[in-house]
């Protein structure tokens, strides 16, 4: 399974729309392709909703299943049938 952190996505200790979008835009999002992907729930800071909309509108075209939370107790947001 692999693991998206939303601090991976900080500027400055903040998510930031500009730089947010930018590192979205320049991600190789086909690693994800056919995977099982889980998108932690904690960050160390608050997560605007819009910022998980934008990483799930891109992860959507490649991920076989989508969780949301920690791994112990994942919830599943997306499966492609």
């Amino acid at each position: 399974m692999e693991t998206i952190r939303l601090d991976d996505f900080l500027s400055d200790g903040l998510i930031r729309e500009k730089p947010f979008r930018e590192k979205v835009d320049n991600m190789d999002w086909s690693k994800y392709e056919n995977k099982r992907v889980i998108l932690k729930g904690c960050a160390s800071v608050p997560v605007p909703t819009w910022a998980y909309l934008i990483i799930m509108s891109k992860l959507i075209l490649h991920a076989s299943h989508i969780l949301y939370g920690e791994p112990c107790a994942a919830v599943k947001i997306f499966s492609r049938n």
